[in-house]
């Protein structure tokens, strides 16, 4: 088991180089190629959009190849497609490369996701915020390379890290065994039984029923619009702030990449504690608390008008928003009794809607609004992340009571 995590841990630091580059790289990208924001933003856009498909299309892939073959495959494209970026091919070319890798690391992301929040049943905040921790290490240190990369003007070079880290995470996954238990759970059964043309062990499986149903439903709903919002804010802040910073201050592009850095650091510091701390105060209570104060640090970011206040903002919003995918993510899971092996695909692909239509959104409003007021919509948004967690907040405290009113009357 802790051999998986630590693999599951390397693949999510795979995830965080490729989720930043594209946006540690964007202004200097988009000067190369003589295009605006708005394009920048399609670019976005298509990246998760094919984020999305890797999403809902890995269960089927995992189930015709396993969820180790499913991954290699995932690698393997991510792989092929960040080399493409560094090729700097013609710019409508991008877009299909853009799906690529935004299918790859999608798809990874899911898999990981589910197969530890099925495994892992104690402390589970824990074991997705250490997965976190190191998302937040990757996304974290590709700003940092890049910005040194565009220094040099070598920032195509930028792509090919992101590769070499594949092809280590490719090899990893290929020979490492996990026991026979987990090797299973991974797939190398139904993988076996597809070559020798049994399929019996898969077919006999019975065919669950849908398994959300009346108030679980409602609940499902107000999850997926929460990760939609927050994945869509936090990959609109990753890619854009660079370049809201350049138009708002005036900032040179290298020093502008470098805040997204200062961003992850906060949020790979945060994600250490973030598991720990969640489990003591209780989920509902830490996804509410970080909703709220990032709705704060949002409606003061307008308000900076200093490198080093807008630094210091940038910081606490990387601390305060460490932790709200992954403690969510458990939070619905233990919500939605039953429902552990669909729910956090479902929400992971909600987060990636958000992530390809919210930047969507902040590319146009970059090029039309002025650059506070594209920071005010960011804030904006962030209301509804509140509204829904104070809406999840009330349920499960209203459900945590009624069951403990079921224990005192069984009792008595």
């Amino acid at each position: 088991m802790k051999r998986l995590l630590w693999i599951g841990c390397l693949s999510y630091f795979l995830i965080g180089l490729a989720h930043v580059v594209l946006g540690s790289v964007l202004p200097v990208l988009l000067e190369h190629y003589g295009r605006e924001y708005s394009e920048g933003g399609t670019l976005i856009f298509t990246q998760f959009a094919g984020f999305l498909a890797g999403v809902l299309v890995s269960p089927l892939l995992n189930k015709r190849f396993g969820k180790r073959g499913g991954l290699l495959i995932a690698v393997s494209l991510l792989c092929a497609a960040e080399l493409a970026y560094m090729l700097l091919p013609p710019w409508g070319w991008l877009y299909p490369i853009a799906a690529c890798a935004g299918f790859g690391f999608g798809m990874i992301e899911a898999v990981i996701g589910t197969i530890i929040i099925a495994a892992i049943k104690e402390k589970t905040a824990v074991a997705m915020s250490r997965l976190e921790v190191f998302f937040g290490v990757g996304a974290m240190l590709m700003p940092l390379i890049a910005s040194g990369l565009i220094t040099q003007g070598w920032w195509r070079f930028s792509f090919l890290v992101i590769s070499l880290f594949a092809l280590v995470t490719f090899f990893f996954w290929t020979k490492s065994s996990f026991g026979e238990t987990i090797d299973a759970e991974l797939g190398m059964k139904k993988l076996t039984a597809s070559i020798s043309g049994s399929n019996t062990e898969v077919n006999s499986e019975p065919k669950k029923p849908f398994p959300y149903q009346g108030k679980s439903l409602w609940i499902l709903l107000m999850f997926m619009l929460f990760f939609f919002i927050y994945v869509g804010t936090e990959m609109s802040l990753a890619n854009f702030m660079p370049a809201i910073l350049i138009e708002k201050l005036g900032m040179k592009e290298a020093g502008a990449a470098l805040s997204v850095t200062c961003f992850w650091i906060a949020m790979s510091v945060g994600r250490i504690f973030a598991g720990t701390v969640a489990e003591r105060i209780h989920y509902r209570v830490y996804v509410f608390f970080s909703c709220a104060v990032t709705l704060v640090l949002l409606a003061i970011f307008p308000l900076t008008s200093s490198v080093w206040s807008a630094f210091t903002v940038i910081l606490l919003l990387g601390l305060f928003m460490s932790g709200i995918f992954s403690i969510a993510l458990v939070f619905a899971s233990k919500m939605l009794t039953g429902s552990e092996e669909s729910t956090p695909s479902i929400l992971i692909a909600s987060g990636g809607v958000g992530g390809a239509l919210l930047p969507l959104v902040i590319g146009w409003c970059m090029d039309h609004l002025k650059v506070n007021q594209t920071a005010w919509l960011l804030a904006f948004f962030t209301l509804f992340m509140v509204a829904l967690s104070f809406a999840t907040f009330q349920i499960q405290r209203k459900q945590r009571a009624y069951k403990e009113q079921q224990v005192i009357q069984a009792g008595s």
